[in-house]
């Protein structure tokens, strides 16, 4: 950069004043449309942001409706609850039984010989359990205590379904054995191989203090047998989860077609396709009164989001028996605005009475409703799909405009810098001729005769 050795010395001009207005006049306008493009690239970027996020949240909303589960399923409703619970999968039938809860399962609880002092050892050997037919052993040593050898049955990695502690009777301590399944065909067995003494054996003598037992239940009458108090073999598709019992009891389950799941699902679908739809549309609308237009104004991206979502909604779609439908006819119809409404009545018709074609209708594979409406999804929004392509093509545009404001850094260096070295010239060229004029004043001055136009 050229340096002003006498600035404005011969002038008297502010020459550094007079370049950097000269430069920044030159520049400003630059700058600003500089700044006004990349504010505008900026806004887009956020732009397409919001719409891959909303078009994501739809994309999670729609899912449920491409599953079997969500159409198949059936409800379990039962007029008494302080018996039984019940829940009901897709394999269920249509139907309603009466049900009396006789007996709980119950699992076995044996106790040992009561000790006087749990950390005192009660001789060496070996102690077999045995649970169904599986068993495993703990050995014991002379120095083992009560609080030994339960710590070594709750540890045991060949552990088969027992738990050990250790309850405080007015009789003394005792080691007391829980099964941990219940039915009777998970009882405990115990037996011991004492190395010399007794004292071992004798400890192990157990009593029972709660006896195995198996759950019964009638079901319209049909007695119902179980090791748990989960019964999910005595109905098809029905799980019963026992908790109280009452021979003189009964209650009334009904299975019947679950359409609670598939509309909410259906409502949450509609509610992100409206929030996603919004979001399009404020991202390309124009405000006549404000005379504001939003960033993605006529933008050929959110033209083809809406004309893909919008041909796929109003399509007619297999259901499975031959037939096709649209959504419309299912009681979901498209608003003047674009967005999806639903008429409850029509749609609850359509779950009640024809649910497989309503399942097919969305669930068909590949071809279906939601099979359709993700592949145009995906489309956009996938990793290196068109929003992420779109992103990128953006971020090289401000990356452009990073390299053109260097670019004009430079160029308005050089620009300052050709400025500040004619300045200097001609600040230097004008010192040298107002001296040249103040010699040859001073020379006329002295001449004879010559009278000086500063006299009065």
């Amino acid at each position: 950069m050229a340096s002003l050795t006498a600035n404005g010395l011969g002038s008297g001009l502010d020459i550094s004043g007079i370049v950097t207005a000269l430069v920044n006049a030159e520049k400003a306008p630059k700058t600003a449309a500089l700044d006004a493009d990349q504010a505008t690239i900026t806004a887009k970027v956020s732009a397409i942001g919001s719409l891959k996020s909303a078009m994501s949240g739809f994309l999670d909303k729609l899912s449920p409706l491409s599953k079997t589960d969500t159409f198949g399923g059936f409800k379990a409703k039962l007029s008494n609850n302080d018996y039984l619970t019940a829940t009901a999968s897709t394999d269920a039938v249509a139907g309603s039984y009466k049900v009396v809860v006789e007996q709980l399962a119950e699992s076995q609880k044996l106790g040992s010989a009561a000790v006087s002092d749990v950390t005192a050892g009660i001789g060496s050997g070996s102690v077999a359990f045995t649970v169904n037919g599986d068993s495993f052993n703990v050995d014991v040593a002379a120095t083992d205590s009560l609080q030994d050898i339960v710590k070594k049955i709750n540890s045991s990695e060949d552990n088969v379904g027992i738990t050990a502690t250790i309850v405080n009777s007015d009789s003394g301590a005792q080691l007391v054995l829980t099964s941990n399944k219940t039915g009777t065909d998970n009882q405990i067995q115990v037996a011991t191989s004492a190395d010399s003494e007794a004292a071992l054996t004798n400890t192990f003598t157990m009593t029972t203090l709660q006896s195995a037992k198996d759950s019964i239940i009638y079901v319209d009458g049909l007695k119902v047998t179980s090791d748990s108090n989960t019964v999910d073999d005595a109905i098809t598709g029905v799980t019963l989860n026992l908790t109280d019992a009452d021979v003189n009891k009964s209650s009334t389950l009904t299975i019947s077609q679950d359409t609670a799941t598939p509309k909410s699902a259906i409502k949450d679908f509609v509610d992100a396709y409206n929030s996603m739809m919004t979001t399009v549309s404020n991202l390309s609308s124009y405000n006549a009164d404000t005379e504001k237009a939003a960033v993605l104004l006529g933008d050929s991206t959110i033209r083809s989001i809406q004309s893909q979502f919008r041909t796929a909604i109003s399509s007619m779609f297999d259901t499975g028996d031959g037939k096709t439908t649209a959504l419309t006819n299912l009681g979901i119809s498209t608003t003047r605005d674009g967005t999806l409404e639903i008429d409850d009545d029509k749609l609850s018709a359509a779950l009640e009475k024809n649910p497989s074609q309503v399942s097919a209708f969305f669930t068909t594979e590949d071809t279906g409703f939601a099979a359709k409406l993700q592949s145009i999804g995906d489309a956009y929004t996938q990793t290196g799909g068109i929003l992420d392509s779109r992103n990128d093509s953006l971020n090289n545009q401000l990356d452009r405009i990073g390299d053109q404001r260097e670019q004009l850094d430079l160029k308005m260096q050089a620009y300052q810098d050709r400025l500040t070295k004619q300045y200097n010239a001609m600040d230097l060229m004008v010192g040298q001729l107002n001296s040249q004029n103040s010699m040859i004043s001073d020379r006329l001055a002295s001449l004879p005769g010559l009278v000086s136009s500063n006299k009065n």
